[in-house]
């Protein structure tokens, strides 16, 4: 009883966002490293077609979010997939896999803008740093990245909007250069490139299509962490389908656009090759004006921002978990001083160096699509065990009886195609390189034994399994 008194007498958080701040916040997570670093990548596969990805990645993504909107409007929690999963099935390693995962998919993310960011620094600077000189810069940033946590970063309204705004200018820019050069700029426009599919020739067009697709989902994640804010968010049963779908299709939109652009502007070997593709475009497009040397600036910035908010939930989630006895107790150990989990934020900062130090060694010429595309797949894994969690919890109608009469509900047959089309870019049919499945087996495997270890630590310890594992009651650190 005394528990439940505790966690009855614990303050609710402030329910500070509107419509617009939300919109803000939900673009502002899903642009960024995506579409900066993988638009050669996805060219690489399809040809001239790169948009197309980019669309169906976008559909399917907009799928799923119908399926996290009934989900999040029906239990308003900050606890995201790991909470609907735990209610929809209730055993304890499913729903701890799940936080795992969700938890890896964060760090290769934030290793994927610490590579990016390290190639656009190198061309920023005009330098030729080679192979081990980028990877050294990449784990220099994302050191830098662990000190800025352990000092312990705080919400800043303010801050978000102005980074949104800076990851969006550098897209803005790149479509900008696109309608110069297409009203009389003086660039190379070929616009027969756009509907030109060059596969190679071990795939078929439906092959190169899902790889390509599995590659260019890694864009539009990030729409899932805006359901960990829906308790700071007002009447989110009224604001968030439109804030999330409006999102959605801003981000879609604007991935179309500078994909057509890209190919329309520079060849795709071209832009296969290079680790900075949107500076290969600035540079085709604008060749007069002074600005290329603007975006691998922009780039970082952007970036920047993706990395940080990555490595905060992913050492937070580790922090979770260690305090609901799913993880060894010493990850969630909190620094004295500065109120920060260290040991979750060292744990993970030293999985981003191992991810950075692997790719570069045997994957370096595709490092950053690898790392990509291993994030892309984690959260297609969630994604399709949200897309049945959310079929499952119909029969659990919300005990609070305004909530059960107006959250949203999706048709249907959208979470069974979401599960579908999930389950399948996240199989070998879908043409995903062979390194994708070995990190991601290896950072499971990593969880698992962590798992395993803590539950016997548990049963030392007397403590029941019962007593354990509900991500509902994850307690954070104050930054």
């Amino acid at each position: 009883m005394s528990g439940t008194r505790t966690e009855q007498a614990q303050p609710e958080l402030r329910r500070v966002l509107g419509p617009g701040l939300l919109l803000l916040f939900i673009v502002g997570d899903i642009l960024g490293t995506g579409i900066y670093a993988l638009v050669g990548d996805v060219a690489g596969e399809v040809g001239g077609a790169a948009w197309l990805p980019f669309l169906i990645a976008f559909l399917i993504a907009t799928v799923t979010a119908f399926s996290y909107l009934e989900l999040v409007t029906k239990y308003p929690q900050a606890a995201g997939a790991a909470l609907y999963v735990h209610k929809a099935f209730g055993i304890q390693f499913v729903t701890f896999l799940v936080a795992f995962i969700v938890m890896c998919s964060g760090i290769t993310s934030a290793s994927t803008a610490s590579r990016f960011f390290a190639a656009n620094l190198e061309v920023g600077l005009g330098q030729e740093w080679g192979r081990l000189g980028v990877a050294g810069v990449a784990l220099l940033f994302m050191a830098l990245l662990a000190m800025v946590n352990l000092r312990g970063v705080g919400e800043s309204v303010r801050l978000n909007v102005l980074l949104t705004i800076v990851e969006i200018s550098g897209l803005l820019l790149v479509i900008f250069v696109g309608l110069w050069a297409f009203t009389g700029g003086g660039a190379d426009v070929d616009f027969t490139r756009v509907v030109a599919f060059e596969t190679t020739t071990d795939k078929s067009v439906f092959l190169a299509v899902s790889a390509a697709t599995s590659l260019a989902f890694f864009a539009m994640v990030g729409f899932e962490d805006s359901v960990n804010m829906a308790e700071e968010t007002r009447d989110p049963v009224v604001i968030f389908p439109r804030a999330l779908l409006t999102g959605l299709g801003i981000a879609g939109a604007v991935y179309v656009v500078v994909a057509i652009v890209a190919v329309a502007l520079v060849p795709v070997g071209t832009l296969q090759a290079s680790d900075v593709p949107l500076v290969e475009v600035v540079k085709a497009g604008a060749p007069g004006l002074p600005i290329e040397e603007l975006l691998p600036w922009i780039s970082m910035f952007a970036v920047s921002n993706t990395a940080l908010i990555n490595m905060l939930m992913a050492s937070r989630l580790i922090y979770g978990m260690a305090r609901q006895r799913v993880l060894p107790p010493v990850l969630g150990s909190v620094h004295p001083r500065r109120r920060t989990p260290w040991v979750a934020i060292i744990f993970t900062t030293l999985i981003a160096f191992g991810l950075i130090f692997y790719v570069t060694a045997f994957a370096d010429s595709t490092a950053i699509a690898v790392l990509g595309g291993t994030t892309s797949l984690l959260l297609l894994a969630v994604f399709a065990m949200v897309n049945v969690a959310v079929l499952v919890l119909r029969r659990d109608e919300s005990r609070d009886p305004v909530v059960a009469r107006r959250h949203f509900r999706t048709p249907t047959f959208l979470p069974v195609v979401g599960f579908v089309a999930s389950l399948y870019l996240v199989t070998p049919l879908s043409g995903r390189p062979a390194q994708q499945y070995l990190l991601s087996v290896v950072l499971i495997v990593i969880g698992v034994l962590l798992f395993g270890v803590t539950m016997a630590i548990n049963r030392q310890l007397g403590i029941p399994t019962r007593a354990v594992g509900d991500p509902a009651k994850m307690v954070l650190p104050p930054d």
